[in-house]
């Protein structure tokens, strides 16, 4: 089963940076479209939303709304994907997991606690 542990959020002011990890077990990053996906805190699972994927070949995709602003990238031999988030607003505000990213992803049931990244000024 996989594992995933997700670091790095914490509070930061509009404009500001972060750098989020997972640690992926259980699966390896350099074969599996692996994505980052966030939660409004109090909101319920169905309105999770994906921000960022790394396919296979290491081509990236993102949700409009964070394009230019985040990056998706991953180191195999640590078998660890990261985001790195540029220019964070408001509504960047979440919870954010990471998991493998699929047509359904919707319903993947096992999610690491994820971390939460909170923007005030």
């Amino acid at each position: 089963q996989v594992q995933l542990v997700e670091s790095g959020g914490g509070l930061v002011q509009p404009g500001g940076s972060l750098r989020l990890s997972c640690v992926v077990s259980g699966a390896s990053v350099s074969v599996t479209t692996m994505g980052w996906y966030r939660q409004v805190p109090g909101t319920p699972a169905t309105e999770r939303e994906w921000v960022a994927a790394i396919i296979r070949d290491g081509e990236t995709h993102y949700t409009p709304s964070v394009s230019g602003r985040f990056s998706i990238s991953r180191d195999i031999a640590k078998n660890t994907i990261y985001l790195q988030m540029t220019a964070l607003k408001y509504e960047d505000a979440a919870v954010y997991y990471c998991n493998e990213f699929r047509e359904n992803w919707r319903k993947i049931s096992s999610w690491g606690q994820g971390t939460q990244v909170s923007v005030s000024s």
